[in-house]
């Protein structure tokens, strides 16, 4: 009876809590918070409204605000593993052990990176084009809004996943890609490794489902007269992100499956000892992960040509040429994916053709970054806190994307493969092509979305100690790397004299933390000062594209009459032409909200939490409930109301315009 009773539970029993120190005291605080949460919600009866205006909703606007919170508090969680990281490599020197233990290092390594990529780059980017994209290119919605909710939730799930195996089990200790044999059954027994699996498996189905959802709306649901060589920049790089998404992530998708296979099911596609070939998971997961790469740096790269045109009071530079560039490297990021093991032993020849696929990839972007001063170049600049981020950026990306062409070259890849260096190129890459330009489109289209602006001294001061403490917390990790200390290391000798840069790496941290902070700061005297910046036009940067036609915060429609478009730049011009005499106002049909994509979330993480544990029967359960909830969803016919022509005429005679 009792061995019924624990085959219930698959896996899961007492030892399943967290025993160190460092890990119980996460579990606390993490279980305090959502408690906390809960009593303030219960506290200002705000149950019901969370659940009628945010969590059913399908409206892209919130569910894009819904992803950045997220995000951000992502960001939180990956930014405390990278200071309990430095303090230990700072600390843990010869006869000093540190403040964690090897283990709980590992797993804190493999966390971080998995959350900033997964959880904090996905998250800030479907944030910013849940916000964006229907408004730029003139749609009242996306093509599936429900769709989008499920997609959403999935992300949602990942993430309660990735946070759980702090308070129930652990977290994998193979790195954010787990390679095998590491990742196999034999070298990580626990669990570990099927929270990793699993967090990626179902915040990944929704990355993908969300990829086919914008593609269709911004194929399908332009404004009329906005052909694609009319669409905005932004909207492009989206564009050609997503497809990015739409071909690499069922790579990802597939990959972990068989991992897991081999894991839970004693299958052998990656165990060499059962005739598997570890190698073809290292060529699967970066089939997946050079693309990555760039579906992350992309639509940043869309905001700067968004933010340095409207701050430069200039069109931007070279439109045409962008846009080649975007699709150079759309094609040329699935043909580098081997630069990252050349020390495989393929052959000089295979390495050669990486090696020149690598160098010639920079091309591209080059071309972007020349075109962004270009635009700059006798313009009326306005050096407003995005443009603050904006040249960071410039800066900083130049410099490791010169790292980047100096490693194309096999022989010296070699030298310094799997050291330091290499995790300081990739955080240059990451955090100034990803991060920096995500804080800029945050900061330009917070008042677009909220109605008010952020207070601009405090945004300057964050984005300078951002830049300031990146270079002292990674400039030391490339000379570190050539010194010989690796990815993953915990401990060293004092011989080495490697402490000195590590304590520096440590005090870049500190800053790039106290920037956070002041950014913290920036939002509470922003909320406190709220009517004092005010946007009362709709157009508080004298901007360039349709979003910025609206109202701040913009209707739930987005716009009353759909825009008809005549050329690039569409705001630009229809603002300096002739005023549109008024329209009369229609009924707009819009989508109701659903409790679908709560549901699908919900469901899915009980087939991810049942996998982890093989706590099957809730796996089954779990698997069952999302395909009812989806074919419910999908048979309902209730999916629409109308919102009346004088509905429409009361809320716009309440709003402001440019």
């Amino acid at each position: 009876m009792i061995s019924a009773i624990a085959g219930l539970f698959g896996r899961l029993n007492g030892t399943a809590l967290p025993h160190e120190p460092v890990t119980q005291g996460g579990a606390v605080l993490m279980v305090l918070s959502l408690l906390a949460v809960a009593a303030i919600l219960t506290y200002f009866k705000r149950w019901k409204w969370l659940w009628k205006e945010w969590l059913t909703s399908v409206d892209p606007k919130k569910i894009g605000v819904m992803y950045i919170v997220i995000a951000l508090l992502m960001l939180a969680r990956g930014a405390a593993d990278a200071v309990m990281m430095r303090i230990q490599q700072a600390t843990s020197v010869g006869a000093h052990h540190g403040i964690i233990s090897s283990d709980t290092f590992q797993q804190v390594f493999s966390a971080h990176g998995t959350i900033m990529i997964f959880f904090v780059g996905m998250g800030l980017m479907f944030g910013l084009i849940n916000l964006v994209v229907p408004l730029q290119i003139g749609a009242r919605d996306v093509a599936f809004p429900t769709l989008n909710a499920i997609s959403f939730w999935l992300f949602a799930s990942g993430m309660v996943l990735v946070n759980l195996s702090l308070v129930v089990g652990e977290f994998s200790a193979a790195g954010w890609l787990a390679y095998p044999p590491l990742s196999e059954l034999k070298f990580s027994p626990g669990v570990g490794v099927d929270y990793w699996i699993w967090s990626l498996e179902v915040a990944g189905i929704g990355s993908l489902l969300s990829a086919i959802n914008f593609i269709t709306t911004i194929i399908k649901m332009r404004a009329p007269g906005m052909n694609l060589m009319k669409m905005p920049m932004f909207v492009w790089s989206v564009l050609g992100s997503l497809s990015l998404v739409a071909f690499a992530f069922p790579i990802l998708t597939v990959t972990l499956t068989l991992l897991f296979l081999d894991r839970a099911l004693g299958m052998h596609f990656f165990t060499a000892i059962g005739g598997g070939n570890p190698m073809m998971y290292v060529n699967l997961i970066w089939a997946w992960g050079h693309p990555e790469v760039y579906i992350l740096v992309l639509p940043a790269f869309g905001v700067f040509s968004e933010i340095v045109p409207a701050y430069s009071r200039k069109a931007l530079f070279g439109y045409t040429s962008m846009v080649w560039a975007i699709w150079a490297i759309v094609l040329l990021s699935f043909l580098v994916w081997l630069h990252h093991f050349f020390t495989m032993g393929a052959g000089a020849n295979v390495n050669a053709f990486f090696g020149i696929m690598t160098m010639l990839i920079a091309v591209p972007t080059g071309v972007k970054i020349f075109n962004w001063l270009f635009t700059m170049y006798r313009g009326r600049v306005h050096f407003a806190s995005p443009m603050i981020w904006f040249l960071g950026f410039v800066f900083l990306f130049t410099m490791g994307g010169v790292a980047g062409v100096l490693m194309a070259v096999p022989a010296i890849d070699f030298q310094v493969h799997n050291s330091l260096f290499l995790v300081a190129h990739f955080h240059t890459m990451i955090v100034t092509g990803v991060v920096f330009g995500f804080f800029a489109g945050i900061t330009y289209w917070f008042p677009k979305f909220v109605g008010f602006k952020l207070h601009e001294g405090l945004g300057k001061l964050a984005a300078k100690l951002w830049i300031v403490g990146f270079v002292l917390a990674f400039g030391p990790l490339y000379i570190l790397g050539l010194m010989g200390a690796t990815r993953r290391l915990d401990h060293y000798d004092p011989s080495t004299g490697w402490q000195p840069l590590f304590i520096i790496a440590g005090i870049g941290v500190a800053i790039i933390v106290a920037g956070a902070a002041v950014q913290i700061l920036q939002l509470v005297v922003s909320i406190i000062q709220r009517n004092e910046n005010l946007d009362n036009t709709g157009d508080i940067w004298n901007a360039r594209s349709l979003e910025w036609s609206t109202a701040s915060p913009p209707p739930h429609y987005n716009f009353a009459h759909v825009p008809v478009v005549q050329s690039r730049d569409a705001w630009w011009v229809q603002k300096r032409g002739k005023k549109p005499q008024s329209q009369p106002y229609h009924s707009i049909k819009a989508p109701n909200n659903t409790a679908s994509g709560v549901l699908a979330g919900a469901f899915s993480f009980v087939i991810g939490f049942g996998a982890i544990w093989h706590i099957w029967w809730l796996f089954g359960a779990g698997f069952l409930a999302t395909i009812l909830t989806v074919i419910i969803r999908s048979s309902s016919e209730d999916n629409e109301h109308t919102i009346s022509a004088k509905e429409i005429a009361a809320i716009e005679g309440q709003r402001s315009y440019a």
